[in-house]
């Protein structure tokens, strides 16, 4: 008998050690070393989000400023040909204008591709200098318009055409003169 109880006993011990053990054990059976980098991963990932919501902020407020440079110049440049009725060829501000749209234009997304439309409107273009100006002071002002209706999550199709216009408007006056 005092085998069975000593046999009972060591029974007894077992089940209450494995019970005892096993409500120890993560019920999901997660390392808990594991859920620390699962934290440091969220919190990377998190930081990493707001890094590029910043970059992409910051990148939108250099576009605009960008689209009211491209202005100035515009206005510059139709000031100086109402004094002048012309430019003279040290004039740098068409290549800085040509220059600054064409870094608006990429930051939209948008290349030299042409279509027909407006490759037939550069051909029948304008017909003198002074109607040259008329249309880049246009085109530039639909340009800044378009440039401020975007966000930093969109792209403008709009402000490429009219960036597109404008570059091919200071190619026509550059190469005039």
């Amino acid at each position: 008998m005092r085998i069975v109880r000593s046999i009972s006993l060591i029974v007894f011990a077992v089940l209450f050690g494995s019970v005892a053990v096993s409500a120890q054990i993560d019920p999901f059976n997660r390392d808990p070393r594991r859920a620390e980098r699962e934290e440091e991963a969220k919190i990377v990932k998190e930081m990493l989000a707001k890094q590029q919501s910043e970059r992409e902020k910051k990148e939108h407020e250099e576009l605009l400023k960008r689209a009211d440079t491209a202005l100035e110049l515009s206005d510059e440049l139709d000031k100086a040909f109402e004094e002048g009725d012309q430019l003279s060829t040290e004039d740098k501000r068409l290549a800085e204008l040509e220059k600054v749209v064409k870094k608006i234009r990429d930051d939209l997304g948008g290349d030299d591709d042409e279509d027909e439309d407006e490759s037939r409107a550069v051909n029948e273009g304008p017909k003198d200098v002074k109607d040259a100006f008329l249309a880049l002071r246009r085109s530039t002002l639909e340009l800044v318009e378009e440039v401020k209706k975007t966000t930093r999550y969109s792209i403008s199709v709009a402000a490429i055409r009219s960036s597109n216009s404008v570059l091919k408007l200071v190619r026509f006056l550059r190469f005039r003169n």
